[in-house]
């Protein structure tokens, strides 16, 4: 299904300004003739992976279509403490109005974008790649999701449309991975629509009983790490004997600390939701070069 993601983030900025301008700036309408002119610098006030400068930069423009914007640094270039970013020129009162809903959105992408970039290097020279989850911010999931991308990370499922993902709740409901992963083959044979099947294991018991089945994906799910080493050696033996290829994710409380340990395992994909649900917003500031 084809989503119109430039569409959804233009009703998205006109949205976030309606909601911070409400009936207007009475601070700026106050104190801010509308005719004073200026520059204003976006400075990064830590290092980082940038993120988001162009839809910050439609921000401005959507305040303002006179205002003209510049960007020094592009989306996934690495960002210095201090360093200029973009710049907007035109009217102060449009630019001042915009501010904070540009920096929102800069700040929360460009958090997003570092984090996974921390994420990615900590598992560097393993197979696995990171993923993201479907744990981010409502109405904002394809900015969310962009924003791992840029910080070298890969998009799982971007919703429940584009893959099958046989969860435990689905599991008890359905009475057993068996019949679980029968009932969906069925539905989408009658549908005749072709994805990939996605299992979520809690156990390597769970895991025995799934590798009997034809699904694409194994996700074994809050497992300790000796379990998961035992899991991925049983999938990989049964890959080898049958001429099949079951992918391995890993997801559940993993965090840096922890990554490098789940990657050396031989997993293929390690899913992070705290990439997107609990992001460190990048600090950003506006300053004007003269007023």
């Amino acid at each position: 299904m084809q989503r119109n993601w430039a569409k959804l983030t233009e009703s998205l900025i006109e949205a976030a300004l309606a909601e911070d301008l409400g009936d207007g700036d009475i601070t700026t309408r106050a104190i801010v003739p509308d005719d004073v002119r200026s520059s204003a610098f976006l400075f990064s006030k830590s290092d980082g992976v940038l993120a988001g400068i162009d839809v910050a930069m439609k921000v401005f423009l959507k305040m303002d279509s006179t205002l003209e914007t510049s960007v020094l640094f592009k989306d996934g270039e690495r960002i210095k403490q201090g360093q200029k970013i973009a710049e907007i020129v035109g009217s102060v009162s449009s630019i001042l109005k915009a501010e904070r809903t540009a920096l929102n959105f800069l700040g929360r992408l460009t958090g997003i974008a570092t984090q996974t970039a921390e994420y990615v290097k900590k598992i560097d020279g393993s197979r696995a790649k990171i993923l993201d989850t479907r744990k981010t911010m409502p109405t904002m999931r394809h900015l969310d999701k962009y924003a791992v991308s840029v910080g070298g990370g890969h998009n799982h499922r971007f919703g429940l449309y584009d893959m099958v993902l046989i969860k435990d709740n689905h599991i008890a409901v359905a009475g057993g991975i068996r019949i679980a992963v029968d009932n969906v083959i069925s539905e989408l044979k009658k549908t005749g629509t072709t994805m990939k099947i996605e299992i979520e294991c809690k156990s390597y018991e769970e895991v025995i009983e799934a590798i009997y089945t034809p699904v694409d994906i194994i996700m074994l799910d809050n497992m300790d790490l000796s379990d998961i080493e035992r899991s991925v050696k049983t999938i990989r033996e049964s890959n080898s004997e049958n001429g099949r290829l079951i992918r391995i994710e890993v997801s559940g409380n993993i965090g840096l600390d922890t990554a490098k340990a789940v990657a050396e395992a031989d997993v293929d994909y390690i899913s992070i939701g705290a990439l997107t649900h609990t992001v460190r917003n990048h600090d950003f500031s506006l300053l004007f070069e003269e007023l």
